[in-house]
């Protein structure tokens, strides 16, 4: 499988990333400049309509060009697959792996498959996937089985591939809190079947201390989401906008030796993209040097 040994806490170093979904009117090569010159060292490359489309054969030289413009800057990257209407342009994230039509979860399953192409050409770290909502109707038993079976056919193309799945446990669907990502691991069984963690996810649900969660799955995390959040709303917000503390969650993160990428998801922020990514590396900045200092850790400055 891709991914690169765990540093030792003493000298890991947080990598910064961003994800492309948050920069929605930009070309994809330009978002990776941007993101670089602002001192970004990740990307999370959300696939969608304008940025490395599976579906269009003219992304194919947008691949290689994204994949000379990584190894120029030294940037790392993962796929994500949420696009909202790339497969559907009626209904948002549909179909799923949890369709009630075999075809259409037959679809998202060779969109998945796509992406694990893209991350095994770009040497991602990780595909990142997540189940869907529930279907009105549907018997939960029949969910699980649809969804166990997707990810099984799904580990075993991405192991071919040499590539790793990150399993993004999400508000409001069949996947949403940390007992099902359990349930759904130890059900499908396979080494490729890793964890997408996204830190306001956990604090939404009250799904316990994201900091705990980061050291209880230190040995399948391959991705993980920042951004601020309230509890019980499910709403990426920029930071210090929402009720989180984050020196713990990168304390946490330092502590267990974590060195792939930490992504910013702000997906509803395009429209002030480069001002806004701006200011998350600077918190992240702040925030990271107030960790190994050990300063104001509990102060009321911690999500500001």
């Amino acid at each position: 499988m891709r991914g690169r040994k765990r540093g030792r806490p003493g000298n890991t170093v947080l990598i910064w990333g961003y994800n492309t979904n948050g920069f929605a009117h930009h070309r994809l090569a330009d978002a990776i400049r941007i993101l670089h010159a602002l001192g970004y060292r990740a990307v999370g490359i959300t696939l969608d309509y304008h940025h490395l489309n599976p579906f269009n054969r003219e992304s194919v030289r947008e691949l290689y060009e994204v994949r000379r413009l990584l190894e120029r800057t030294g940037m790392r990257c993962v796929i994500e697959t949420g696009a909202r209407f790339l497969l559907d342009p009626w209904r948002k994230h549909w179909p799923t792996l949890v369709d009630p039509l075999r075809r259409q979860r037959e679809r998202r399953l060779r969109f998945l498959c796509k992406a694990v192409d893209i991350a095994a050409h770009l040497g991602a770290d990780a595909v990142s996937i997540w189940s869907g909502v529930r279907p009105n109707g549907v018997p939960e038993p029949a969910l699980w089985r649809w969804l166990e079976d997707g990810c099984r056919r799904l580990c075993d193309y991405a192991a071919e591939q040499r590539v790793l799945i990150g399993f993004e446990p999400e508000p409001g669907m069949l996947i949403e809190r940390l007992a099902d990502f359990d349930r759904l691991r130890q059900s499908v069984c396979h080494p490729a079947l890793q964890l997408t963690l996204d830190v306001g996810h956990v604090h939404c649900l009250d799904d316990g201390p994201p900091e705990a969660a980061i050291h209880r799955y230190r040995e399948v995390l391959v991705n993980v989401h920042v951004e601020d959040m309230r509890k019980g709303v499910h709403d990426h917000l920029a930071f210090g906008e929402g009720t989180m503390r984050f020196e713990p969650i990168l304390a946490a993160l330092v502590e267990i030796g974590y060195n792939k990428g930490v992504y910013v998801e702000l997906s509803r922020h395009s429209h002030n993209a480069v001002r806004t990514a701006e200011q998350a590396i600077r918190f992240l900045e702040r925030t990271r040097r107030r960790c190994l200092t050990g300063e104001l850790a509990g102060s009321d400055e911690s999500h500001r």
